[in-house]
């Protein structure tokens, strides 16, 4: 059966289809009605028709064996254990959504592209939301990347890393550690005077705070393997202080 339409948008659209994006958005992001975009379901999903050869599923790291950008994984795991979650779509896909703050417009594409670099062809949306932005990624296989996702908040429940990803980190420490103080982190100016001249001087400070102990540890070991003192100035927080610990800048890009 012929199309006015080209392959590549029926492959586009089929492609959003199974990710779970609803006929309304899958007809505006493609330009044709809503009775099109269900026609084009009726005939490839659900009889099962030949679609052409446009639509292939991105294959998994974990259940396929797909290559996976090391480095873009451990800055995305450091993001998703700060400020991500996963959430259950339909037929069986899932959702990644990393909050951050909406000024940081530059930080919000930098999470877009890491994202497309763990999972090639992915398009992820930028949605409002009040004072922040949410970026968000559909795939079936989030949870098989992220073996942390789980039922509840992630303070309330272990969170270990598995020996997988442990070697990853131990590869790339800096790049996890860039996602945690990124996501659940600050930066600011400390200042501290020597007792015998009361003369002030000023250093950079970075702290982490996050009620998950195990997600503390995750961070305090990335920085023991890098060789960053730190310390733990109150339950749920950990302070680097550059005056201490030289070339820390590095993990926020300076």
């Amino acid at each position: 059966m012929g199309h006015i339409r080209s392959q590549e948008t029926v492959d586009s659209a089929l492609r959003m289809s199974d990710a779970g994006f609803s006929d309304r958005a899958n007809a505006a992001q493609h330009g044709v009605a809503i009775k099109t975009i269900r026609r084009w379901r009726r005939l490839y999903q659900r009889q099962g028709l030949p679609r052409g050869t446009g639509f292939q599923p991105t294959p998994c790291p974990r259940c396929d064996g797909a290559e996976l950008d090391e480095a873009a994984y451990a800055l995305l795991l450091g993001w998703y254990l700060g400020d991500g979650s996963i959430a259950r779509a339909r037929r069986g896909v899932f959702t990644l959504q990393i909050a951050n703050d909406a000024r940081y417009a530059e930080l919000n594409q930098e999470i877009a592209e890491t994202i497309k670099r763990v999972k090639p062809g992915a398009s992820p949306c930028l949605r409002k939301r009040p004072g922040a932005i949410m970026v968000e990624a559909r795939w079936k296989h989030w949870p098989c990347v992220f073996p942390q996702h789980g039922p509840g908040r992630k303070h309330l429940r272990t969170i270990e890393l598995r020996d997988w990803q442990l070697e990853i980190v131990a590869k790339y420490p800096e790049q996890l550690l860039r996602g945690l103080f990124h996501s659940d982190g600050c930066r600011f100016v400390n200042w501290a005077s020597k007792p015998a001249t009361g003369k002030r001087y000023f250093y950079v400070r970075y702290m982490f705070s996050n009620e998950s102990e195990d997600i503390r540890k995750i961070l305090t070991d990335a920085l023991d393997l890098l060789g960053i003192a730190w310390r733990q100035p109150r339950r749920n927080a950990i302070a680097v202080s550059r005056k201490e610990a030289g070339g820390v800048g590095r993990l926020r890009g300076g």
